[in-house]
């Protein structure tokens, strides 16, 4: 399947009825917003395209709203907002009760109004992770020897955010879906509702149906969804196992892997190889969302 080189999200927006979004990497670098992403947006929406955000992060939709707010990226931008956050919330009720919490205190959010205790890992049922402690200066391997612990004890390990890496203005961070990746090598149980599992999208097509007059999510046709994201085991894998069509970011992070050096500069060819040595198959592909 041929990977077509695209400028403008207009050249092939008249295609789709709904677009899905990513918002880390594809709308904002976790410092400010990028104007020319936000405009493509604004001008597809203005020609009647849904536009529901699909993002990774583990805190509740009105938390990202409130960050995108702040970046510029206000509501009226977008129809609808899906979080991982909001879907792990259906694994944690779920869950056992008493859970160890790997992460930040600013993710506790997340389980605003959930029947749930947190304790210490050695009194815990169940592990709920939404990053690591000290992003900024921790590695997911300084995590192994607790994680065998709770691997030791059989814990179901609850991931909240599946990306592994994270781009803030330069800098690269982990993220939790690299300790689900450690825990599920160990041998470990995850559960994970985000990228690229389908509740997420099922989450993301029942408010792009709400928006259209559909009855549910099932209504909704396939064929006529744009997926958009820069993570090829989040984004572009989730597209594929959904049958959607997909436009990859391709600057974002994996250009090491096929950039000619220079700013926005993306090898085509090593680009083409780089999906098939995966197995995926996004249609379109540019260097930043216009």
């Amino acid at each position: 399947m041929a990977l077509h080189p695209v400028t403008h999200l207009a050249e092939i927006d008249k295609q789709y009825d709904i677009i899905l979004s990513d918002i880390w990497g594809v709308l904002h670098n976790g410092v400010r917003v990028y104007p020319a992403a936000k405009a493509a947006l604004a001008k597809a929406r203005a020609k009647g395209k849904i536009i529901i955000l699909i993002t990774n992060s583990p805190r509740p939709a009105a938390d990202v709203i409130a960050q995108l707010t702040g970046f510029g990226l206000t509501p009226g931008s977008y129809d609808g907002i899906i979080t991982s956050g909001d879907v792990t919330r259906s694994l944690i009720e779920q869950a056992p009760k008493r859970l160890f919490h790997i992460g930040p205190e600013r993710d506790l959010s997340l389980l605003a109004g959930l029947s749930c205790e947190l304790v210490e890992d050695y009194e815990a049922q169940a592990v709920l992770c939404t990053g690591l402690f000290h992003e900024t200066e921790e590695s997911p391997e300084d995590y192994r020897p607790l994680l065998q612990k709770l691997r030791g004890r059989n814990l179901p390990f609850i991931c909240a955010n599946p990306d592994i890496v994270v781009h803030i203005g330069g800098r690269e961070l982990w993220c939790a879906g690299a300790l689900a990746q450690i825990y599920t090598q160990l041998g470990g149980r995850t559960l994970i509702a985000g990228k690229p599992h389908a509740p997420i999208y099922e989450a993301a097509y029942a408010q792009a149906a709400a928006r259209l007059g559909l009855a549910g999510s099932k209504a909704v046709d396939k064929s006529r969804i744009l997926a958009i994201g820069d993570g090829l085991m989040t984004d572009i894998k989730g597209a594929d196992n959904q049958g959607l069509d997909c436009l990859f970011i391709a600057g974002g992070i994996h250009i090491r892997d096929y950039g000619t050096g220079s700013p926005g500069g993306i090898n085509a060819a090593k680009l083409t190889a780089f999906m098939a040595r995966h197995g995926y198959h996004p249609q379109y592909f540019m260097p930043a969302l216009a």
